[in-house]
């Protein structure tokens, strides 16, 4: 995983730029497929890249940027827990992506739990104008979202008990995520095995 540094003088629209570069996303960011990949470990399963996705994806990408948390499957984990505590507003499909990612904390609990109520004391760009968002600066949009830089003070019994509220019902949207992807498993596999066909190909081609 290639850890990036982002000037905070750089304009947002600069450092998606550079987020795109490192985790190989190209230069829309995928934005503009028509379908795109959920991986079940090395299976790709292949699901259609609806508007509402991509509307979601666009600050999704953003707080990847701001929170410092990277795109390995614990990082994303922690942005699931980061945007639930801060809010995901009026954009359904990042509730319920997120949602199904906090069901999954006992992958990493302490980190999770912590995203999670730094995401509480936290704003989210969620509900804002995302075009208007690339034009400022690193700096002003993380000053915008109020993210503190560590989770102190420590996580009051409030927080603690939100956490488990949104753990439960995350656990719940999981599972139900399960029932919808799992069928897909096999057109992943016929498709992960067209692709190796086709990297085969290429490769002895040159």
């Amino acid at each position: 995983m290639t850890i990036v540094h982002y000037d905070p003088e750089q304009t947002m629209r600069q450092a998606r730029e550079l987020y795109f570069a490192a985790n190989h996303f190209g230069t829309d960011g995928g934005y503009s497929d028509a379908w795109v990949d959920l991986k079940l470990g090395p299976v790709p399963l292949p699901f259609p890249n609806s508007a509402s996705r991509v509307r979601a994806l666009r600050f999704h990408d953003l707080h990847h940027i701001l929170t410092g948390y990277d795109t390995t499957l614990i990082g994303e984990l922690e942005i699931a827990g980061w945007e639930i505590g801060a809010g995901c507003r009026n954009e359904p499909f990042a509730w319920f992506i997120n949602l199904s990612g906090l069901g999954a904390f006992w992958l990493s609990p302490r980190r999770i739990f912590r995203a999670f109520v730094r995401g509480l004391r936290s704003q989210s760009l969620y509900g804002q104008d995302a075009d208007a968002l690339l034009t400022m600066k690193v700096h002003e949009v993380r000053t915008k979202m109020a993210v503190p830089k560590s989770d102190e003070p420590p996580p009051s019994l409030g927080e603690i008990g939100r956490f488990v509220v949104a753990a439960t019902v995350g656990f719940a949207a999981g599972l139900f995520a399960l029932v919808l992807i799992v069928p897909l498993a096999p057109i992943g596999v016929v498709a992960l095995n067209l692709r190796r066909r086709a990297n085969a190909k290429t490769v002895s081609a040159t």
